[in-house]
């Protein structure tokens, strides 16, 4: 029997598309493969490392928006696909959240990490470093060779500099608290001022208040200037309580402290590494050769074994010392054992 509709019996025929309709179905197989192909390639970028073999420090600037961020980073050979980072901003709305400022980028970031770092705006944070036993002009001149900071008191007076800091009037010798204090670039000189001002306010009143009783002192100040002359004295930790012991009973028994390293003060610019007879007999009002008690201000910045040896001294009998040579002192309680010292460690 023959179909009339299917001659010679033959099976059902394929339908027909058009060349169009195929060359579309083409181009949307290929777009998926396309489309598939970059969201891998964009999953990949975002959580792999960027490959830096050392950390980078990257300097967003102020109202620098995403596109110049990206840009900048791929500049810096930080980032290879900018267009991935910013979609990975974008997406997670992170674009309206980004913070300006110096960024050190670890060398095991990743494009996420490193969005999250400038997200929470963790930015590089420089250690400025005051030191024991400086003076106020030390400290100016290095915090104005330092390039990290916004330079406000370049040749400024110590009266402007104090006014600034709001404590018109105040000597600034010894009021600031040698530590190391972390700051992000552009931080003014004058906020590590302010900030080591408050810490030595501080430290002193909490070590003021925990000093034992029959003191002679008559403030905190005073105790802050004597802790400055034994910052100066000693460099041996060991000796820092000794070195005020002894002052302290100097100081109660009316004797004049003597003390080299308020001479060396006063001489300011004429000391020039010796100190001789005559500059310890020619009278300035720090030295305490010619003038009896303490100083009128310190003769530098203390640090916190300091200021504790001044409030805590040694309570043994001693009322003279005197350098061996060796960065150590021979401690003594009457003057012929203190001129024996002498004759064998000083005139030697």
């Amino acid at each position: 029997m023959v179909d009339d509709e299917n001659p010679g019996g033959a099976g059902p025929q394929r339908p027909h598309f058009p060349l169009g309709y195929r060359l579309l179905g083409g181009l949307v197989l290929l777009s998926s493969l396309l489309a598939g192909w970059l969201w891998m390639d964009y999953r990949r970028f975002v959580d792999s490392p960027l490959g830096l073999k050392s950390p980078v420090v990257f300097e967003i600037g102020q109202g620098e928006g995403l596109q110049a961020i990206a840009l900048g980073l791929k500049r810096r050979g930080i980032l290879r696909k900018p267009l991935w980072f910013e979609w990975l901003a974008y997406s997670s709305g992170a674009h309206q959240r980004l913070k300006y400022g110096e960024y050190e980028i670890p060398v095991d970031a990743t494009p996420r990490t490193l969005l999250d770092r400038i997200v929470a705006g963790k930015v590089l944070q420089h250690p400025i470093t005051v030191v024991e036993g400086w003076k106020f002009s030390e400290m100016l001149a290095a915090l104005a060779l330092n390039p990290v900071l916004n330079h406000r008191l370049a040749g400024q007076p110590p009266e402007a500099v104090m006014a600034a800091l709001g404590f018109p009037g105040q000597a600034p010798e010894g009021r600031f608290f040698p530590d190391t204090y972390f700051v992000t670039k552009g931080t003014s000189d004058l906020e590590i001022l302010r900030r080591a001002h408050a810490k030595m306010d501080d430290i002193l009143d909490r070590e003021w208040q925990g000093r034992p009783a029959g003191l002679p002192f008559g403030s905190p100040y005073e105790a802050l200037i004597l802790a400055s002359i034994v910052e100066k004295e000693t460099a041996r930790p060991e000796e820092r309580t000794a070195v005020a012991g002894v002052f302290l009973r100097r100081l109660r028994k009316g004797m004049r402290l003597q003390t080299d390293p308020t001479v060396i003060y006063g001489m300011g610019a004429a000391y020039d590494g010796d100190i001789r007879k005559s500059d310890l007999l020619r009278d300035t009002p720090y030295n305490t050769y010619t003038r009896s008690g303490l100083p009128p201000t310190p003769i530098a910045l203390p640090g916190l074994p300091a200021i504790q040896a001044a409030l805590h001294p040694d309570v043994g009998d001693s009322l003279y010392f005197v350098a061996r040579g060796d960065g150590s002192h021979v401690f003594s309680a009457t003057l012929e054992e203190h001129r024996r010292a002498v004759e064998r460690f000083q005139k030697r």
